[in-house]
């Protein structure tokens, strides 16, 4: 989109999708000590599911035109909502540590650099590959000095990879097929593709355990409306509105946000190496995103 078009209030987007969705990783450890992993993500999708499905009775948003959006919107779903989420609580519950997660996870950019040209028809310059360079080595740097790479457990790095597959592929595929339909539609619609999902696979794998505790139901609450409502919103919206590569560089300064989140919320310290690791991923965020200046005519 041109910047005319570009609503005002997404400037704000990329600030506010850091803040929610770095501090959902630190939630998301407080409601895993009373649940499952699959089955705290089945009921977390169905929660979204209540909320949206009256909201979609009430406001009546435009529904998709033909069964090719419709189809769209579910395969979001089914690559972001069911895809990543399901293999990154699978990955951690077969013996990844988060830091091999996280350490996996940030690739992501780099395999939208790679790939944007071809599926998203992107180009990514010198300075963003510069950029990309920088933010992985600072988001490498940060999780090896906070937490030990544990990547012996075989199927859970395979499931760590599948994370990170699922949402590079979600992510180009809703840069290039996605549908511009109101946020309670798209929303519904893939979030019923992800409790579809879900929920027969926590039947399957999982004694389904859930301890309703106050520090269960504070983290489902703010996981269901900040992470699953506002943060995946904004991701799309931003994916939309932006080049897919520019986007996917914050998740590079994920990694230095939930440690600074932990700190604060769970009293984990931040060793002195992770500081160094902090500045390059900002460095590479300002290269990638820096928008080139117009040559003069």
């Amino acid at each position: 989109m041109t910047p005319a078009t570009t609503p005002t209030w997404l400037k704000a987007a990329p600030a506010l999708f850091l803040l929610l969705w770095s501090s959902g990783f630190v939630v998301l450890k407080v409601g895993l000590a009373y649940a499952d992993p699959l089955t705290f993500l089945a009921v977390r999708y169905a929660c979204v599911v209540l909320i949206l499905a009256p909201l979609m009775l009430l406001m009546r948003p435009p529904l998709p035109r033909g069964a090719r959006e419709w189809g769209h919107l579910a395969m979001v779903g089914l690559l972001l909502q069911a895809g990543y989420f399901c293999c990154t609580y699978l990955s951690l519950k077969w013996g990844m540590s988060a830091g091999g997660l996280a350490l996996i996870a940030s690739l992501q950019p780099i395999l939208i650099g790679l790939l944007a040209p071809v599926f998203a028809h992107e180009q990514v310059d010198i300075r963003r590959w510069v950029g990309l360079g920088l933010g992985v080595s600072g988001a490498a740097l940060v999780i090896v000095a906070k937490a030990s790479i544990d990547v012996l457990a075989p199927l859970g790095l395979l499931f760590a990879v599948g994370a990170l597959l699922c949402i590079t592929s979600g992510t180009l595929y809703e840069k290039r097929y996605g549908v511009q339909t109101h946020p309670v539609t798209s929303n519904l619609i893939q979030y019923a593709v992800g409790l579809g999902v879900t929920a027969p696979l926590a039947f399957w794998l999982e004694p389904m355990r859930i301890e309703w505790t106050g520090p269960l139901l504070g983290a489902l609450a703010y996981l269901v409306v900040g992470n699953s409502l506002i943060a995946i919103t904004l991701l799309l919206t931003m994916i939309r509105h932006g080049e897919a590569s520019r986007v996917s560089a914050l998740f590079f300064l994920v990694p230095p946000c939930t440690a600074v989140f932990a700190l604060a919320v769970l009293g984990e310290p931040i060793p002195p190496l992770a500081w160094p690791g902090m500045a390059l991923a900002a460095l590479g965020i300002l290269l990638v995103t820096r928008t080139a200046r117009a040559q003069p005519k």
